[in-house]
């Protein structure tokens, strides 16, 4: 068990997003390491030259709405390159495939119950430095994955354990 408090790990995603897929070994690595202690937070950064991210964001909020969102999240990062090719079809095929209720997953898509909370982090993101995905934030602290994630977990390991001894 992992003793004493650990900050909020916010990871700022973009689900059409190459480098954001190769992250997610990083946040499985940091579940692995400090399980439930470490709270990591998805945060949504649709970047405009994805034309399917915004969509998948909403997708995946729904997702956590029904508890089922990091499987959904983890499995449309797998198929970015589909996401890309059939756009809001694979939203809904990943869906189905976790365990998400497809209807309610399309309807957001058309109601938009979900674009404050893409809209409130992606002004957020901007607010706080955020340019390209993935970057995570801990302890007051910004890292940047999206021009290399070279030693990035190490990083954000060092973060981590420097937050739990002060």
């Amino acid at each position: 068990m992992i003793e004493g408090s650990l900050p909020r790990l916010e990871f700022w995603c973009e689900l059409q997003c190459p480098d954001c897929r190769t992250a997610l070994d990083d946040v499985r690595a940091l579940r692995a390491r400090y399980g439930d202690a470490l709270s990591i937070e998805l945060r949504h950064f649709p970047l405009e030259k994805h034309k399917h991210a915004y969509a998948a964001a909403e997708a995946a909020e729904e997702a956590f709405s029904q508890g089922l969102g990091w499987p959904f999240v983890e499995a449309l990062l797998a198929r970015v390159e589909d996401l890309e090719a059939r756009g809001t079809e694979v939203l809904l095929e990943v869906a189905r495939e976790v365990g998400v209720d497809v209807e309610e997953v399309d309807t957001a898509l058309v109601d938009g119950r979900h674009m404050l909370t893409v809209d409130a982090d992606q002004a957020e993101g901007r607010a706080i430095g955020v340019k390209g995905t993935p970057t995570y934030v801990i302890g007051g602290q910004r890292f940047d994955g999206g021009q290399s994630q070279d030693g990035l977990l190490d990083r954000i390991v060092a973060a981590v354990e420097a937050a739990r001894a002060s």
